[in-house]
């Protein structure tokens, strides 16, 4: 169950898990948010999942670039 879980965590952008970081709650507690928000909205916070993990994204990016083994 918990190979599952990781695989799952690894390829779904991280966003929960950082969200659950930022927030001090557990990770799984927002998957479950998500999930039934979903439910009943019709799907709606996929949007905002998809928009978090685009900002998760260039963030990451952005620290690459300012790699300071480049700068002497």
């Amino acid at each position: 169950m918990e190979r599952i879980q990781r695989f799952f965590e690894s390829q779904a952008y991280g966003v929960c898990t950082k969200l659950g970081e930022k927030l001090n709650l557990s990770a799984s507690s927002i998957r479950l948010f998500f999930i039934y928000a979903s439910f009943i909205t019709f799907g709606s916070p996929l949007l905002i999942y998809l928009g978090l993990a685009y900002v998760i994204n260039f963030r990451k990016h952005l620290r690459r670039r300012q790699n300071p083994v480049w700068y002497n």
